[in-house]
């Protein structure tokens, strides 16, 4: 079953947020090439916020998941982004219904 979390980071200024997107760039093209359980990352910025990056991870499951945090580049990222952020807050997801890549997917019946 997938696995999937939402990371809302907040930046302490305009120019932490730059280089927190500085280093979040760096670990994506690792996690395309080298990540066949990570189904979807995705960073988004929030209107009105700009110091806010909001990452959606969707992972085969939560093995995929472990593996991903293992990785050198993921293991980089996660030492280095302290220094840029004020607060960041972590949500954990099970998906219950939606629409993915496989089609429709209804986990309540």
């Amino acid at each position: 079953m997938e696995f999937g979390l939402v990371v809302r980071f907040v930046a302490r200024d305009s120019a932490a947020a730059h280089a927190f997107d500085q280093l979040a760039e760096a670990c994506l093209e690792e996690i395309r090439t080298r990540e066949p359980g990570t189904l979807l990352y995705v960073i988004h910025t929030v209107p009105g916020e700009p110091n806010v990056r909001v990452f959606y991870e969707l992972y085969a499951d939560r093995a995929a998941f472990e593996e991903h945090e293992r990785q050198p580049h993921i293991r980089h990222f996660l030492a280095e982004r302290a220094q840029y952020l004020e607060s960041l807050e972590v949500t954990f997801l099970d998906r219950i219904a939606g629409k993915g890549p496989e089609g429709d997917i209804d986990r309540r019946r």
